[in-house]
């Protein structure tokens, strides 16, 4: 064959030519069906799923064996009762660490750390997690390897060692995950509504805080496995290339002898939703709204149940849905929309209605929702309606059991919440025998106007209307506590304690020990006459950038990134930023934050060592680096700092203070490194930050240059810009 024949012959290619002649071949035969809807649909299969086999250990433990075998892997799990519901408040976030403690802390016999060498020769994988109302362990290995994986699972389950090392990597990750809770409008919508939907105290919407995940020990650690892990709270379910009768003699030497421990407490998890009404949390950097509606709804167990599926798929479940129609295609007022009537297992679910729209369409689109949500009083769904979201409902249900593995999933879940064994042979059943009058008394019953906690997040700015127009607003206050300090170690570079508040009177030693930094600094008179600087600095990793302070409330930022110049601008009646022609206000909380910076200068405050404003107050003493330091509490109009200074030479080593990180509030610390002299003036030429206790930046600076001669219009916004 012709080489350049066979090159463009490609399989696709190949494929697509037969298609067009199987398509004029068979032109004549299609061409009786005018419309598609005429084209005949089979009716579906018969559902029988694979049934897993029960077995009940004499000391309560259940499995459920699953063969499969299609190809040569053994997976298991254990799914154990007790989860992060069952937690102290105090101690909210501990199920999350213990999930992962549990396997990355290793075994009396071996770390975690070689348990993953040991694994990772295998292609095998042993985990664990922690959840809601349980916490799970399980393992995924070849045939040929499950003796060996399934002893070290068991090794894991009986003797876990939960060390200390990674207790405190756990808890600093999720230190980082609290950080950034608010970067994401959406999963604030989310978890604020869900504070709505269950009450903010309320086990099913508790959030772990930094003084939570802080106060958790190794021995809450172990004391939860104690309390929990007993084969009678466990249901363990094993799927993969096996002989029953041999899996089943091994799990039972392996578990049959454990004995049986306390049940898990069954408590009464208290849920206080919030009053109807609008709340908003606002975000001016957005430019989107989410908008989320929330009651509670109901249990799987409910015999309106399965009426309730059809209607949720039919009012707001997919691109065919009433809601998406209407609000999406129709009117264009929202990116995205849907929602229903929320069912749980084993606790009311949350009724939600989701809607994201652009901010200038934010009341407009939740009048519409509203709207449709009357509507169906006057305008109920229709047959052909419910027929649509029964076939959507029925045509992908299979998918979502078409492995021996999720029909084991789903089988273990109907034990752990004591739902019938064949509650999933009868779910296509019951969403057959739906009639109109079923789905239509759902809204009645379960989806109310009057009842709804509407929560808003979003830039309030640029609305087409106030929210208040609809009725009266809560805000909604998303800020992060800070940290709880940490207490200084006394050891050299150990971790300082910032000032608990500012204080409010200053002492005799304060003030003295105010004095003698400035003298160190250059003296009260040189201090005195600074109005401003101008300084180039750069931090590793970033280009250099130049910053200009006049003081005490205006600065100026400029530095060049790879998408070209970027500036940005702090005054008390304006905050912005500019790059690639665009103009940008700042959120309200990072103009303060700047603002406070300002406050912070070392040189603003120690030039106004004798200005009776200014609160010096000193606070014993601590060791640092070597150097036994005095504390000094500084309240800078309003502004707390702590501040270590060297008592011998005036210089301060290190300042500790509340601020404002990417994410949210920190506890920042800097050390003050390598006093030079800038034109009469001694100031730390290096500083290094940390943030909650983590390294986050080491800024040198190259130049400083004071009282400089600036144009007023550098610090103001350029004429006729606005937020873009």
């Amino acid at each position: 064959m012709n080489q350049a024949l066979k090159t463009s012959l490609t399989p696709r290619r190949v494929l697509a030519s037969l298609l067009l002649v199987f398509s004029m071949m068979a032109a004549p035969a299609f061409a009786q069906y005018t419309e598609w809807q005429q084209i005949p649909i089979p009716p579906l299969h018969t559902f029988h799923p694979q049934v897993p086999k029960r077995i009940v250990l004499s000391n309560g433990m259940v499995i459920f064996l699953q063969v499969d075998h299609e190809l040569p892997f053994i997976d298991g799990v254990m799914r154990i009762r007790g989860g992060s519901r069952e937690e102290a408040a105090a101690k909210t976030g501990l199920v999350d660490l213990y999930g992962e403690v549990w396997r990355t802390g290793g075994t009396k016999s071996q770390t975690g750390d070689q348990m993953d060498d040991f694994l990772e020769s295998r292609a095998a994988k042993v985990e664990s997690s922690g959840g809601g109302d349980s916490t799970t362990l399980g393992w995924s290995c070849l045939k040929g390897d499950f003796d060996a994986v399934f002893k070290l699972t068991v090794e894991l389950l009986r003797e876990p060692e939960f060390r200390a090392d990674k207790l405190d990597l756990a808890q600093r990750e999720a230190f980082d995950d609290i950080s950034r809770r608010n970067d994401n409008p959406g999963q604030v919508a989310a978890r604020e509504s869900m504070k709505l939907a269950y009450g903010a105290n309320s086990p099913y919407s508790r959030t772990p805080e930094y003084k939570t995940i802080a106060a958790v020990t190794r021995e809450d650690l172990i004391d939860w496995h104690k309390r929990y892990v007993q084969p009678n709270n466990i249901i363990l379910g094993v799927n993969g290339d096996f002989d029953p009768a041999a899996m089943e003699a091994t799990l039972r030497k392996a578990f049959e002898s454990w004995p049986k421990g306390p049940a898990a407490a069954k408590e009464n998890l208290a849920i206080d939703p919030a009053k109807p009404g609008y709340y908003l949390v606002s975000k001016e950097d957005v430019n989107q709204s989410n908008v989320r509606m929330v009651e509670l709804g109901t249990e799987r167990r409910n015999p309106d149940y399965f009426a309730i599926e059809v209607f949720n798929e039919a009012f707001g479940g997919g691109f065919s849905s009433r809601l998406f129609q209407d609000i999406r295609t129709k009117r264009g007022l929202a990116y995205a929309v849907g929602g229903g009537v929320g069912t749980a297992f084993d606790h009311p679910g949350v009724v939600r209605l989701v809607l994201s729209t652009k901010s200038q369409s934010t009341v407009e689109a939740i009048r519409a929702l509203f709207e449709d949500v009357e509507n169906l009083k006057t305008n109920p769904i229709t047959d052909d309606e419910i027929k649509r979201a029964k076939d959507s409902i029925l045509n992908s249900f299979i998918f979502n059991f078409d492995t021996p593995e999720k029909v084991l999933r789903e089988r273990m879940a109907y034990e752990f919440y004591g739902y019938p064994a064949d509650f999933l042979d009868k779910y296509r059943e019951g969403v057959e025998k739906v009639t109109a009058a079923d789905v239509n008394r759902i809204p009645g019953k379960y989806l109310h106007k009057d009842k709804l906690a509407v929560l808003v997040v979003g830039n309030e700015k640029e609305f087409d209307k106030p929210l208040s127009t609809l009725g009266a607003v809560t805000n909604v206050d998303i800020t992060i506590p800070p940290p709880p300090a940490e207490a200084g170690s006394g050891e050299e570079g150990g971790e300082t304690q910032p000032a608990a508040a500012a204080p409010t009177a200053s002492n005799a030693e304060g003030k003295a020990l105010i004095k003698k930094v400035a003298d160190a600094m250059g003296g009260e008179g040189k201090l005195k006459s600074i109005h401003g600087l101008q300084a180039k600095l750069e931090q590793e990793g970033r280009p250099p950038m130049e910053i200009a302070i006049l003081y005490p409330d205006r600065m100026h930022i400029a530095m060049d990134s790879p998408a070209g110049s970027m500036i940005m601008v702090v005054t008390p009646k304006a905050a912005f930023m500019t790059a690639q022609g665009q103009v940008r206000d700042l959120p309200e909380s990072r103009k303060k934050e700047s603002l406070e910076q300002i406050k912070r200068d070392l040189v603003f405050i120690a030039q106004h060592a004798d200005d009776p404003s200014f609160v010096f107050a000193a606070d014993g003493t601590e060791k640092i680096g070597g150097v036994e330091t005095s504390i000094l509490d500084i309240n800078s109009q309003g502004t707390r700092m702590r501040w270590y200074v060297d008592a011998k030479s005036g210089r301060i080593l290190r300042e500790v203070y509340p601020a404002l990180g990417q994410s949210g509030p920190v506890e920042g610390q800097t050390d003050l490194e390598d006093w030079k002299n800038f034109e009469g003036v001694t100031l730390p030429a290096k500083r290094i930050n940390k943030q909650n206790g983590q390294d986050s930046s080491v800024v040198n600076f190259l130049e400083i240059h004071f009282n400089p001669q600036t144009n007023a219009t550098l610090f103001e916004k350029p004429s006729g810009s606005g937020s873009h």
